[in-house]
């Protein structure tokens, strides 16, 4: 399912990590990796050597992919390199409409800490501008990088941006023979002080249960034949969290739905914080304008 995967790539901290896991994919998918240094426009680079104007950091990008090829090459991989100039985000996202890739896989270097942040980061703006769906990896003590994934974790709220997701994920989780786990939050927080009432606590429970039966029945429609389902209450991203620690997760995937642009909302803001905060990588699929 996964023919060209996109790697933005810069030789940062972490970055050799996501190379080697993105790596195990690609081997797995038989698919070729294309690497991508994009020289940032927006960043004061053009400097002059030898009498001849040159972009520093497009030199410095060269330097970078060559190190990414001797990478692959090591590992077998099949690969192309090419190093551009923009602006990094918007860059990145149409470099993979253009370029037809089914996948783009970046490090998120989230901060640990009560927020744990990335705002205004590249990978940030990629996952909500991006129609073409992304993997995250999140470079922190804590990450865990197992693949294949034997344990996908698919979060739903029903929406048809969750649902649209759905079905790209246990598509993938079909393909690896993996164990899809379906995890819906009733958030009590939004059903005002009497939760125990049988009004729209009850109300909101059927629909959690019903999301996670779509999930569960389109999953069984792919020949996924292991799913284990959950109907939590409480903060869906802590729900979503403890999930991925209680039954040994390996990737989450789910869907981000909003108007194309800087301006694209993410399901209910869970799955920003799910990026942020996952100690697994976390596959988000745009629902289509």
């Amino acid at each position: 399912m996964f023919e060209n995967i996109l790697i933005p790539y810069d030789g940062s901290d972490g970055a050799a990590e996501v190379l080697h896991h993105a790596s195990e994919l690609a081997l797995w998918a038989d698919a070729t990796i294309q690497i991508l240094y994009v020289a940032d426009t927006t960043r004061d680079s053009v400097t002059v050597v030898q009498g001849h104007t040159v972009d520093a950091l497009e030199r410095q990008g060269e330097d970078v992919v060559d190190e990414a090829a001797r990478t692959l090459d090591t590992l077998g991989v099949s690969y192309e390199t090419d190093v551009v100039q923009g602006n990094p985000a918007p860059t990145i996202v149409d470099y993979a409409e253009r370029y037809d890739q089914d996948l783009i896989v970046m490090p998120t270097h989230g901060r640990e800490g009560v927020s744990r942040y990335f705002v205004g980061s590249v990978s940030e703006k990629v996952v909500r501008l991006s129609s073409v769906p992304v993997l995250t990896v999140r470079m922190q003590p804590d990450e865990t990088l197992v693949f294949p994934y034997e344990n996908v974790l698919i979060p739903t709220d029903g929406s048809t941006a969750a649902t649209h997701a759905a079905g790209r994920l246990v598509e993938f989780a079909a393909a690896l023979d993996a164990t899809v786990h379906v995890l819906s939050v009733v958030d009590d927080a939004t059903l005002g002080l009497d939760v125990g009432s049988t009004g729209s606590g009850a109300e909101d429970e059927a629909a959690a249960t019903d999301a996670v039966d779509a999930v569960v029945s389109e999953a069984e429609t792919h020949g996924v034949t292991d799913t284990v389902r959950y109907v939590e209450h409480g903060t869906p991203v802590e729900e979503l969290l403890g999930c991925i620690e209680s039954n040994e997760i390996h990737a989450v995937g789910m869907g981000t739905t909003g108007r194309r642009g800087t301006d694209r909302i993410l399901l209910g803001s869970v799955a920003e914080k799910t990026v942020r905060s996952a100690p697994v990588p976390v596959l988000t699929v745009a629902e289509p304008e």
